[in-house]
């Protein structure tokens, strides 16, 4: 299995929550993984409901057999100090152009510059090996930009490898394009069964084997079962309503034959959407990519933070790290007393869902606990 796993997708088709699943799954099989974004959102930060990751790799769970996941939000501007302190020693002098605004400057103007480092800071971490030659992480999962500027993100580096010809900045591009353009790197696109997700998806898959970049899969996000289709709805609308008013009587639904119609314009809206779907799987079934699908809960996305999640962790020996336990307490503690609620969640402060924190995975002591 590819060591960098690249999760990238169209805004709103749930890539962070992927990519989160994706490093909790390699942990479960034992493996040290870690979890990096590169956006500045923090929205690992979110889906695992803790505080703003630093420029600092992170332990955030531990898994039954022994697997870890650590998360790093890479910072631009960080990751340049690195590279000038690696390749120039420049150390202090690093941290006086910091000041005078020269690495503010750098990674905002000059063009490609700030993929450079995003990209580069993951690669290093896939190649990094420990004192006895074991690789630090057995993983990397990258959440990357969206899908419409993937291609052009992870492909910077050969462009600035061509532009410098010799030199450190060279080398350094090379290594990352070696890691990129490899077998340990797949490339995953998340999607919905939504017409736009779904062009976007085959544009970027196309745009990435032009580049040279290793496709992985297609995820299938929030796929609703299929209860009826068009010939259901057109049977039930036709003949049988009174039978379903029956029915509805039969199990003890006041009312029923008023809610005949609302029920019937539920339906016909779900067979429509069965044909869209259908639609979409046959574009996909044209880009040759293997997909994974993804079951809606059938109340929105379902997050590493959200009490499904939760509940299946705490039944296979999951647990946070015991600080980051710790940091979501007492972030949940502020959240209640001020009696603010979890942006965009609808739920109070402090719960984890709607059955709220009794489904808390137990909290593994971390260092220093």
């Amino acid at each position: 299995m590819s060591r960098l796993q690249v999760v990238s997708g169209k805004g709103g088709t749930g890539k962070t929550t992927v990519a989160a699943a994706l490093a909790l799954a390699l942990a479960t099989e034992g493996k040290r993984t870690l979890l990096v974004e590169v956006e500045g959102r923090q929205g690992i930060a979110q889906v695992f409901e803790t505080e703003a990751l630093p420029y600092e790799e992170r332990k955030i769970a531990v898994a039954p057999g022994g697997g870890e996941v650590f998360a790093l939000a890479i910072d631009a501007e960080r990751a340049l100090l690195d590279y000038l302190q690696m390749f120039y020693k420049l150390g202090g002098a690093g941290r006086a152009l910091k000041k005078l605004g020269a690495i503010d400057f750098a990674t905002t103007i000059a063009p490609g510059v700030r993929d450079v480092l995003l990209t580069g800071k993951a690669c290093e971490a896939v190649r990094r090996r420990e004192k006895d030659g074991r690789p630090t992480y057995d993983h990397v999962v990258m959440d990357a930009p969206p899908t419409g500027r993937i291609t052009r993100f992870l492909n910077v580096n050969d462009e600035v490898a061509g532009l410098a010809r010799i030199g450190p900045i060279h080398n350094q591009a090379q290594a990352v394009m070696r890691v990129l353009k490899s077998p340990e790197t797949a490339v995953h696109l998340v999607t919905l069964l939504e017409e736009m997700p779904v062009q976007e998806t085959a544009d970027g898959i196309a745009e990435l084997r032009a580049a040279e970049l290793p496709v992985g899969r297609v995820v299938v996000n929030m796929v609703r079962p299929h209860v009826l289709d068009e010939a259901a709805v057109r049977a039930a609308s036709g003949d049988h309503r009174k039978a379903i008013a029956r029915t509805l009587a039969s199990a003890g639904v006041t009312g029923g034959t008023a809610l005949v119609e609302p029920l019937l314009d539920q339906a016909a809206e779900h067979a429509r959407r069965v044909e869209l779907e259908r639609t979409q799987r046959a574009v996909l079934d044209g880009v040759g990519v293997p997909r994974t699908h993804s079951p809606s809960s059938g109340t929105g996305r379902t997050s590493p933070g959200s009490t499904g999640w939760r509940r299946n962790c705490g039944s296979k020996g999951w647990a946070r790290d015991g600080e980051s336990e710790r940091r979501a307490d007492r972030r949940r503690d502020h959240r209640r007393r001020s009696g603010h609620h979890r942006a965009g969640s609808g739920l109070p402060a402090g719960s984890w869902g709607p059955a709220g924190p009794r489904h808390r995975a137990r909290a593994r002591p971390g260092p220093g606990a």
